[in-house]
């Protein structure tokens, strides 16, 4: 057994995560499962999901949709190397399972049946709960698991998201016994994750189409400015404006007078499949003057804009609440090298720092300046916290964040 997996296996029942003899994605992963207080014996045993609640996760969502995708390229080599093929939803609940009968009874010894929790806050480092959280691909062998009984097998884990607009919709996942383990497991389920993600946006651009069609018409007889989008905020036809590829819609976005950041005073009217936003005239409308940045709660980070003209609030992306985060926590400003030190822990990442600027900029309307980037002058900013300092967006591995959970 390799040193670093016997220090590993042995860190576990004394309390202490194996640092400096694994990986640093692992290494991590059992602090936070020691955080947590997970039993490196059979971690916490969280209740499965019934069969009416699996039922109801599997038709909300939009991985139902692709599952042929994900069973055509998974499950033949998960049967011919005795693995599972395991699909779960954006917590980590199992939704659907496929490989053999052994190997299946295998896992139910485990508890890695459906409607069982495989996050990390449930059964530590795994490749599925820690790819839910570094949101990147990842294979966990062996003793690498925090949980003691599940050193006999071997994972590899890609997340999956919403090309709509980039929500972590849930995970794929090989997993079964480590002597089975094949090198090239990882990178064919990071392959077929991939193909699974372009069929969904390949059923988006259609979705986008039929609305282009029905709203055309629409905006031929429309006097002004006005644009058809999807309820993504996508836009499927526009008249009287420059073209934008996206509105930031308010969440939940409803019928009635609302207004916008980067259109502001608008009316929302229902369409099938999306909305009709007719702008209207802004007569010197003043700028918004305040700004809530609430990253208070674990995967739920949300900007509120607000001023004289009306209030807009919507969910961001990990990327953007990162960005706002430290845009928050440092007033002066950051030039975008230094965005991309604080993000990347590489400065010269400029482009794609530039690039996501760029989109925050145009969505919330005059709130952030540049050169340097920064909140612009006259907008009160209050950041809301959580409560202990290492629930500070969990998902970043940003060196700013990771900094910002170890400040006093």
């Amino acid at each position: 057994m390799p040193a670093r997996d016997v220090a590993a296996q042995e860190a576990a029942p004394a309390g202490d995560a194996p640092h400096g003899s694994a990986r640093a994605v692992i290494s991590e992963s059992w602090s936070r499962a020691l955080r947590l207080g997970v039993d490196p014996e059979s971690g916490r045993g969280t209740e499965p999901l019934s069969t009416d609640e699996i039922e109801y996760r599997r038709g909300a969502g939009p991985i139902r949709t692709v599952l042929p995708a994900l069973r055509e390229g998974l499950v033949p080599i998960a049967d011919a190397a005795l693995h599972l093929m395991v699909v779960t939803d954006a917590e980590g609940r199992v939704l659907w399972r496929d490989g053999s009968l052994a190997v299946r009874r295998s896992a139910d010894r485990l508890g890695f049946a459906e409607g069982a929790s495989w996050a990390e806050e449930s059964v530590g480092t795994n490749a599925i709960g820690t790819a839910l959280i570094t949101r990147a691909p990842l294979q966990v062998h062996s003793t690498e698991h925090f949980v003691r009984l599940h050193h006999p097998w071997t994972c590899a884990a890609a997340p999956l998201h919403d090309p709509r607009d980039g929500r972590l919709i849930g995970v794929v996942d090989v997993s079964g016994p480590a002597a089975n383990l094949h090198p090239s497991t990882l990178s064919l389920v990071t392959a077929v994750a991939r193909v699974a993600e372009a069929e969904l946006r390949a059923a988006h651009w259609a979705a986008v189409e039929r609305l282009r069609a029905i709203a055309a018409p629409i905006l031929a007889r429309i006097g002004g400015r006005a644009l058809a989008v999807d309820p993504n905020g996508w836009t499927a036809a526009v008249t009287g404006l420059a073209p934008v590829d996206r509105v930031a819609l308010p969440a939940p976005a409803r019928a009635g007078q609302t207004w916008l950041p980067s259109l502001g005073r608008c009316t929302l009217e229902p369409l099938p499949g999306g909305w009709l936003v007719r702008v209207a005239p802004q007569d010197g409308l003043p700028a918004p003057s305040r700004v809530l940045l609430d990253v208070s709660r674990p995967g739920a980070a949300t900007v509120t804009v607000s001023g004289a003209a009306g209030s807009w609030s919507q969910r961001l992306s990990p990327r953007h609440a990162e960005l706002l985060f430290v845009l928050a926590a440092r007033r002066s400003g950051r030039s975008a090298a230094e965005l991309a030190a604080d993000l990347f822990g590489d400065p010269s990442r400029t482009v794609t720092v530039r690039a996501e600027m760029s989109r925050l900029r145009r969505n919330l309307g005059g709130v952030l300046a540049h050169r340097p980037y920064r909140f612009a002058d006259g907008v009160d900013v209050s950041l809301l916290r959580p409560t202990r300092a290492h629930d500070l967006l969990p998902h970043s591995v940003a060196p700013a964040v990771l900094a910002a959970r170890l400040a006093p």
